[in-house]
């Protein structure tokens, strides 16, 4: 009678070890579906939805953008050559490479996770190959949604909104305090001498622009909104400089441009020019718009109109 008790007893224990077994492993296989499924997003980017990595950890941009990724605490891997170039970023993008558009061998060996451009690059289609692409409309939204925008894209939106918060009280609280002590109604103007060419901008081109009109509110000279207001820029020849010129000015000045401008006598009698009222600033620190540079930028400002 034991002998015959056997068989159930064994075919028992087998048929329990085998059902443990098999959820043990369904238990596996949801976990690595569940981890896989976290470890990316999705992004409601322009073109539409992307699935995009949740904590990237390679990102190459291609114009732009770099000081929002890096301000942002995420690494980058490739950059193009302008933010290369700003003397502020030196540090942080000492290891990362020059690419561009056409860089798609160069792309491919630093093995990006996620790549980010300007929505006029080329090869869109060959990048996405590479690793997911997203790319942006420059001045579609302000300055301070498209940092949002990317703190979303990199999975880091609070952060983003929280430096967004805090920056954009600093800065009004700023402009208030400029204000009062050079008059609500004196003129700001930004020119930048770059090629050979001067240009002045309207309240968001970069060089600080968004600062001093959009948050400081600080008065722009009426020939700048009726020429440069509309488009962001507009080119303009030394003879006219004058008439755009506010009483105070902001020079984006490259070293590495012909600036004998400023020896004409068009130039030093530009009332701005007499009263000792030009704020000179390196045009590689000061083109983009990204929390670093703005945050230079704010210091800049604040410590030129009020002399902190």
């Amino acid at each position: 009678m034991k002998k015959h008790l056997m068989i159930p007893l064994t075919l028992l224990l087998l048929l329990i070890i085998s059902a443990c077994g098999s959820n043990s492993a369904e238990k596996e296989s949801s976990s690595a579906s569940e981890k896989k499924e976290s470890e990316t997003i999705t992004y409601q980017s322009e073109n539409g939805p992307i699935e995009v990595p949740a904590d990237p950890q390679r990102v190459v941009v291609l114009s732009s953008f770099a000081g929002n990724v890096m301000a942002l605490d995420v690494n980058l891997v490739g950059v193009d050559s302008w933010s290369k170039a700003n003397p502020r970023f030196e540090e942080k993008l000492k290891d990362a490479e020059v690419v561009t558009d056409e860089s798609l061998e160069k792309i491919i060996e630093l093995e990006p996770d996620l790549i980010i451009g300007l929505s006029n690059i080329k090869n869109v289609d060959k990048l996405s190959e590479i690793a997911p692409t997203v790319t942006f409309t420059y001045g579609k939204v302000d300055y301070l949604t498209q940092h949002l925008e990317i703190g979303k894209l990199l999975n880091k939106e609070k952060e983003a909104q929280a430096w967004i918060d805090d920056f954009k009280k600093r800065a009004q609280e700023a402009g208030q305090e400029i204000k009062a002590k050079i008059g609500e109604d004196t003129t700001v103007s930004v020119i930048e001498n770059w090629d050979k060419q001067l240009y002045v901008y309207g309240d968001n081109w970069g060089r600080g622009t968004e600062i001093l009109y959009q948050e400081m509110k600080l008065a722009m000279p009426e020939k700048v909104k009726e020429m440069a207001l509309k488009d962001g820029w507009y080119a303009l020849s030394l003879e006219v400089l004058p008439e755009f010129a506010g009483d105070y000015v902001i020079l984006s000045k490259d070293a590495d441009t012909d600036n004998s401008f400023q020896e004409t006598e068009t130039y030093k009698n530009i009332p701005a020019v007499k009263n000792n009222q030009v704020i000179e600033v390196n045009a590689k620190e000061f083109y983009f718009n990204d929390p670093l540079t703005l945050e230079y930028q704010l210091d800049v400002f604040t410590k030129s109109f009020l002399g902190e």
